[in-house]
């Protein structure tokens, strides 16, 4: 009798990711801000770079991803060479587990992190080990106390996902110092562009040779429904996830609408302002309403409220009023909502709806 068909070691283990819901019952054209989208969408250089591109369908996109490349290294001072284009920075990071982790090694993450950390992790066969934070915020040292001779790979947020704090530099340095030989820091900086200032991890990645940093069009340039995202590390690890990166993975309409897009930078850095300023006006609003929330360094607010009951009603009566959040239950945060900041009218409407739930508790 022949064996069972069985998936690999650790594949079972994995839950079914949930992205942010996009329907509500009843409510034809809800408000949407459950994902953390650009409320603005891509830039009108990037819609028509992906009509011309439509015309060229029939034809094969170039393997290396040159021309983006070379435009991500122009606009963020980069070097071309060091660069790796993903579907999606989600691709870059199952690239790293499938490169550099294994059965018997640990991937390391704190108990907010990001949902697909584990998911690669145990993709591959990896053990998936995860520290805790302190009040919504990674804390150095007990990253750093997480370390073993198994660990490969540690993935970091700045700014964090769903929380929205970060790390200063200092910090940052200080867990680099500490790796030992065989491990990598990740630095995700999916929400790096709204965090005023910050480099999203480029410097520390051209002073060492552990560190890796990606990045993603999904968020501040509006591409989420493309697919594209990026990898900044040292030589050899991108030699490396070059053999594993599939040699079509981005398409062409893909890699033109990315390419016109990181060139528009007076449309992305009007995006950047409107967050900062509806991202201030949005905190200080919940504030006033009782609601708790931490300083925000992305393009979103996580709101607490006093317990995952009163959680639960506010978000059955933003949907009751057309308005889809996120509940971020599966990151350990059950009391909170994860609040995308929109356009002004839309952090109009939370606010409005938020105001006529706490006036009826």
């Amino acid at each position: 009798m022949t064996a069972p068909i069985r998936p690999q070691p650790g594949i079972l283990d994995i839950a079914l990711y949930q992205g942010g819901a996009s329907k509500i019952e009843g409510h034809a054209e809800p408000l949407k801000l459950s994902s953390n989208e650009n409320p603005f969408g891509a830039c009108p250089a990037a819609v028509e770079a992906m009509g011309a591109a439509l015309s060229e369908s029939h034809r094969y996109p170039p393997t290396d991803h040159g021309p983006l490349r070379a435009a991500i290294a122009e606009v963020y001072g980069l070097d071309a060479e060091r660069i790796i284009c993903g579907v999606g920075s989600d691709e870059v990071i199952h690239f790293l587990c499938q490169a550099y982790a294994g059965p018997g090694d640990e991937v390391l993450y704190t108990e907010h992190g990001f949902g697909m950390y584990r998911i690669s992790a145990l993709a591959c066969g990896a053990t998936p080990v995860q520290v805790p934070e302190a009040e919504r915020r990674v804390d150095v040292e007990t990253l750093i106390g997480g370390l073993t001779e198994k660990t490969r790979l540690i993935f970091l947020a700045n700014p964090a996902n769903p929380t929205a704090t970060m790390l200063e530099r200092g910090d940052l340095d200080r867990l680099a110092d500490a790796l030992p030989d065989q491990c990598l820091l990740v630095l995700d900086g999916a929400y790096a562009e709204f965090a005023e200032g910050y480099d999203g991890g480029a410097a520390l990645v051209e002073n060492r040779d552990n560190v890796v940093m990606t990045r993603t069009f999904s968020k501040a340039y509006g591409l989420g429904g493309l697919r594209v995202g990026y990898g900044y590390g040292p030589q050899h690890v991108i030699d490396t996830l070059n053999r594993i990166r599939g040699p079509f993975n981005l398409s062409g309409i893909a890699l033109a609408g990315a390419e016109a897009a990181v060139r528009d930078r007076d449309w992305v850095a009007e995006c950047i302002r409107v967050n900062a300023d509806e991202r201030a006006r949005l905190t200080g609003g919940l504030r006033q309403l009782g609601i708790a929330c931490d300083e925000s360094f992305a393009n979103f607010v996580l709101a607490r409220f006093a317990d995952e009951a009163e959680a639960d009603a506010a978000d059955a009566y933003l949907k009751s009023q057309g308005i889809i959040v996120r509940a971020p239950k599966s990151y350990g945060l059950p009391h909170c909502l994860r609040i995308t900041v929109g356009r002004p009218e839309d952090n109009d409407r939370v606010l409005g709806a938020l105001a006529s739930f706490k006036g009826a508790e």
